[in-house]
């Protein structure tokens, strides 16, 4: 029974470590051949849910609110192209007058690996001549009209401190009652805006969608070298639900949301989050396939009134609401791994280095679980004491393999020796399984916590989210690892054995590719429980030597 738990142990730890490996790796674009219609787009508008005839689309987007006189409407338009600054404390941002489309927004407290303030509109916008935030109605030469408008901007550039808040609108208006306002507030303490977007054609009123894209930021090779990068894609939360729907896992018949009270674009460490109101709201991914191997994929999103461009960070994600931290991919225990990061947080509030204070909430758990630790290896030790005891057992029923009465007779009177003793055969390994949860929710901590993205710890350790470029730490994790495990009391089995000696060098290959901050941790965990071991094992020792007495002296 042992054996088979610490077997299920091992299959563990190398299920949730290898999910990983087989779910971040690039898949090849599928090709163009034999997607649906809306999915082969030109490149000049991303479909709509359920792709109509232009004036079908626009007379169920439409909602009248009454008709404009033609005389009351005034063209309203800018002289020519202009480029509208933003500067805040967080960000910097350029609105282009052409469109009302944002066509840069770079983060002040975060780099590239250039060390260049990061942008998070991506390269191929420029190259498409399409940004984020533009206008789509479902009748492409109505959104080519409102796209390709130069607006008129009631500012040319802002700067905001701390604490301030401004507005920025622009205005669009022709003869035939067509006619735009975009009226966007910007705060100096935040990475969020409030947008609100009014739209008539031929004096109706019209509820538009908001397109992010094409793709979101600018994901270098150089940023994906040494680091586990999940694949861009959306998050959309919806009844309650975040359902994700990554570029790679791209399905058309499976890309339209209703009732969203948001939506984002994001990659590993940051977002564009566009919120809704999820009473009138929808949602769809789309993807324009240009040739085999490339596309590109577009956000969509209407009733948005608030938009928030910036790092996918807990703090700053819990203080703008709307369940918005779920955004970030906590994985399967997330309640776990919240409070790790709560916890790991404090600790760096008073020791300013992530790399350290990783150590240290790893010394908090170690005394937290010391008494499952103790019990388990009391167990373990017990177990050694019985193996004579199991092993003339074994020799008696020699052929319990074959004969199923020798195997009955041999597991109760193995079970009874257990209970004499007072020994519990699974009480060595259940205390690792609890302990699982745990180990998973500091993985995906260190793996989607942006706070470890090109943080130091010491010497050669420049980033703590990418591996460590000498694996210097990997090997030493080994180590430890080996020698936590000879110090650990064994059943005596030789299978056993064999299998947590096999044990450090599996992990080894397993985490030599893993961000050093992770590695870091099981490191440190590992040079604790040599400690812990080594103190538990004298005092162990102590106890059998007053329980037997001491030797006598000749």
């Amino acid at each position: 029974m042992e054996k088979r738990l610490l077997l299920a142990i091992v299959l563990s730890f190398a299920l949730l470590l290898g999910w990983q490996f087989i779910f971040v790796k690039k898949q090849p674009m599928e090709p163009a051949q034999g997607l649906p219609v809306e999915a082969r787009q030109v490149l000049e508008s991303p479909p709509l849910p359920e792709v109509q005839a232009p004036q079908k689309q626009a007379e169920e987007l439409t909602a009248k609110v009454g008709e404009i006189p033609e005389a009351a409407v005034e063209p309203v338009s800018g002289e020519s192209e202009k480029q509208i600054q933003i500067d805040t404390p967080f960000y910097r941002a350029t609105w282009s007058t052409r469109g009302a489309v944002l066509t840069s927004w770079r983060l002040k407290q975060h780099t590239d690996e250039e060390g260049e303030e990061l942008e998070l509109v991506a390269a191929a916008a420029r190259e498409l001549g399409r940004y984020p935030l533009a206008l789509q109605t479902g009748d492409p030469e109505f959104d080519n009209l409102l796209n390709q408008a130069l607006f008129k901007p009631s500012r040319q550039r802002l700067e905001l401190m701390a604490g301030e808040s401004q507005e920025l609108r622009f205005e669009f208006a022709d003869e035939q009652g067509n006619r735009v306002k975009k009226i966007i507030t910007f705060r100096g303490d935040g990475y969020d805006i409030d947008l609100e977007v009014s739209l008539w054609k031929n004096h109706q009123k019209m509820e538009p969608y908001l397109v992010w894209g094409p793709g979101f930021g600018n994901l270098s090779s150089a940023a994906q070298g040494g680091r586990m990068v999940s694949s861009p894609g959306i998050a959309v939360y919806s009844g309650g639900k975040v359902l994700r729907h990554d570029e790679r896992k791209y399905k058309p018949e499976e890309n339209v949301y209703n009732f969203v009270a948001w939506a984002s674009y994001d990659d590993q460490y940051f977002m564009a989050l566009l919120i809704a109101t999820p009473q009138s709201s929808s949602a769809v991914f789309s993807r324009e396939q240009v040739n085999e191997t490339l596309a590109y994929y577009f956000l969509s999103v209407n009733s948005v009134q608030k938009v928030y461009l910036g790092p996918k960070q807990h703090d700053q994600l819990s203080e703008l609401g709307y369940e918005a931290k779920r955004a970030i991919r906590f994985g399967i225990f997330g309640f776990i791994t919240e409070i790790l990061y709560v916890a790991l947080k404090a600790i760096h509030n008073a020791i300013p280095n992530w790399g350290w204070s990783i150590v240290i909430l790893t010394f908090l758990i170690k005394i937290l679980f010391f008494p499952l630790t103790y019990q388990s290896t009391k167990s373990m030790s017990k177990m050694q004491d019985l193996q004579p005891k199991i092993k003339a057992l074994r020799n008696k029923y020699k052929k319990a393999k074959k004969d199923i009465d020798q195997r009955r007779k041999l597991n109760e009177e193995t079970m009874r020796i257990y209970k004499e003793h007072g020994v519990n055969p699974a009480g060595g390994c259940l205390p690792m399984l609890i302990q699982l949860p745990i180990f998973w929710g500091f993985f995906q901590l260190l793996r989607v916590a942006v706070e470890f993205r090109h943080s130091p710890w010491i010497l050669w350790i420049g980033d703590l989210s990418v591996k460590d470029p000498y694996y210097v730490l990997p090997i030493l994790m080994g180590i430890t690892q080996f020698i936590s495990q000879k110090m650990t009391p064994t059943s005596g089995d030789a299978t056993q054995q064999r299998m947590m000696l096999i044990m450090p060098v599996i992990m080894t290959i397993f985490f030599i590719s893993f961000p050093s901050g992770l590695v870091l941790y099981w490191l440190a965990n590992n040079v604790l429980q040599i400690g812990q071991q080594y103190i538990m094992n004298r005092f162990m020792h102590k106890k059998k030597k007053e329980t037997h007495g001491k030797p006598r002296k000749k």
